[in-house]
């Protein structure tokens, strides 16, 4: 009889990925969205390459929100900018809430 090898064949496991941060919330989650700052078609107006956009990465439940909430004017204009968005009332109250739900609990926003 063969001798089985002592060194397994199969490939090593992977770590588990560490969880990311929402710029916006804080929460950890295992994925972003990338939240474009000045919307890709406002960008495109202005002459500027998508791949020239600033981005910053948020979970599913605060970019929702931050599109359901602004128009694309609004975007490109007074709330163009992370700290923009963060000292708005309407971000703050929803931060402050979202904080408190699980990344398991899907978040629905109108």
């Amino acid at each position: 009889m063969a001798r089985r090898p002592s060194q397994s064949t199969w490939p090593d496991p992977t770590p588990e990925a560490e969880p990311l941060t929402c710029a916006l919330c804080g929460r950890e989650t295992p994925t972003l969205t990338q939240h474009h700052l000045m919307p890709v078609l406002q960008g495109r107006r202005k002459g500027l390459k998508v791949q020239d956009l600033p981005t910053v990465g948020l979970c599913s439940a605060c970019h929702g929100y931050v599109h359901s909430t602004f128009s694309n004017a609004d975007l490109s204009g007074p709330y163009s900018t992370l700290e923009a968005l963060t000292e708005h009332e309407g971000v703050i109250r929803f931060v402050k809430w979202v904080r408190k739900q699980p990344e398991t609990k899907g978040v629905k926003v109108k």
